[in-house]
């Protein structure tokens, strides 16, 4: 197990570096223009794949470390770079995510390495888990997969949305109700390869921020998948199902789904995200106040603006220090037993929404224009509070890890 550490070693600094030279260089000029076209950045994401920053190998070594620290670091500096580019760099890895939490090593090299592609032909991967009826109520979920004996294919019909990369995917990763009488517990996700009849983009949506990433519905209507494409296969299912049908009888213990063990793995990422663009706007704060004069000395040399910029410092490096914490954990097996990844996602996310907003209002009239990017970076830190878990949900997990009762 290795120890908790603050400081990073000389082989992560130098892939820090590397990263926070390619989002400043590669990714923050660009932010803007894909911003406003809300499209998907496949040249930025082409020249990710190149330098061998989209890749499995990338993100295996950084999911791999034993600190714990190679996927918040990487996070941080890709979203201080731009969180809408960012996310569709690192938005195939949830659905990778998915694959490992809950596959087979068959499933795991057969199916991640086409999430990918390779930098003459990159591909992305979308995971679907939410549906217009059910976002954080996940036993509402209404999409269903029945399995076909006759042909060991399952059938899968729903809607699902909030999709990054819906339907522009390579491979999506969909989660489905295989037992609706279980409610999450009857859940199971499942692969659904390129190509695949039925499967089909709806509606795509125009985001308030992080609009270079592309988010829409995807509707599966009759979608036959092999039942080789059932995370984790059939009898791994049919055990658990048993389990969860002995429990449910008896009032027992509750049993983690896998759509909820693939968001509780990601917290502490998403945690680190939320980290990188509040640093942004805080950095750009910072140096405005401190070139900028008004009668005739630097803004910063007024107590209202420097002790905002104190506030927003120290808000997130303890935002760093929860996500780091949570992601050591993770790593080194420890139990979340007072939900500390709930607890970085949290902090994480209501501190970019906080030093986003402080960050414009230092700025003033200029901070409110699109000629500086603390107007982009505020809408784009609106989701973190939002997408995998609300802040409300987040709240619900850690009081109710923390007592013990089914608060409501």
């Amino acid at each position: 197990m290795a120890e908790f550490t603050m400081e990073l070693n000389d082989e992560q600094k130098e892939v820090r570096d590397w990263l926070h030279g390619f989002a400043a260089d590669v990714m923050r000029p660009a932010a803007a223009e894909w911003d406003e076209r809300e499209e998907t950045p496949w040249p930025v994401i082409q020249e990710a794949a190149k330098v061998g920053i989209y890749s499995l190998d990338f993100y295996a070594q950084q999911y791999f470390d034993a600190t714990g620290l190679g996927i918040p670091m990487a996070m941080e500096e890709l979203f201080w770079g731009d969180a809408g580019i960012a996310l569709s760099i690192v938005g195939t890895g949830l659905a990778a995510v998915g694959v490992l939490a809950n596959g087979t090593e068959e499933q795991i090299g057969t199916w991640i390495p086409q999430m990918y592609g390779d930098p003459s032909d990159v591909k992305v991967a979308a995971f679907c888990s939410s549906e217009p009826d059910a976002g954080s109520d996940v036993a509402s979920m209404r999409t269903r997969a029945v399995y076909d004996e006759a042909k060991d294919e399952w059938v899968i019909n729903g809607t699902k949305t909030w999709a990054t990369n819906g339907g522009i995917a390579n491979v999506h990763v969909v989660v489905a109700s295989v037992d609706p009488g279980l409610g999450s517990k009857g859940h199971a996700s499942f692969i659904v390869p390129p190509g695949t009849p039925g499967l089909t983009q709806g509606q795509k949506f125009k985001k308030h921020g992080i609009r270079a990433s592309h988010t829409a519905e995807v509707v599966l209507d009759g979608v036959r998948v092999p039942g080789s494409c059932l995370l984790g296969g059939k009898e791994k299912l049919d055990e658990r199902l048993a389990r969860a049908r002995e429990k449910a009888r008896k009032g027992g213990e509750r049993v983690k789904n896998a759509a909820m063990a693939t968001f509780e793995a990601s917290r502490p990422a998403v945690g680190a995200m939320a980290v990188g663009t509040a640093r942004a706007a805080y950095e750009v704060a910072l140096d405005y106040a401190r070139t900028r004069e008004q009668f005739g000395r630097p803004i910063i040399d007024n107590q209202g603006v420097a002790f905002q910029l104190a506030d927003m410092r120290t808000r997130i490096d303890a935002a760093r220090l929860l996500v780091w914490r949570a992601s050591w954990m993770a790593v080194n097996g420890r139990p979340f037993e007072a939900a500390e990844g709930s607890m970085s996602k949290l902090f994480a996310s209501e501190t970019a929404k906080k030093v986003t907003a402080q960050a414009i209002q230092i700025l003033g009239g200029n901070g409110y224009t699109r000629e500086y990017p603390v107007e982009r970076m505020h809408r784009d830190a609106a989701i973190y509070t939002i997408f995998e878990g609300t802040s409300e949900i987040q709240r619900l997990v850690i009081s109710r890890t923390i007592s013990g009762m089914a608060i409501r």
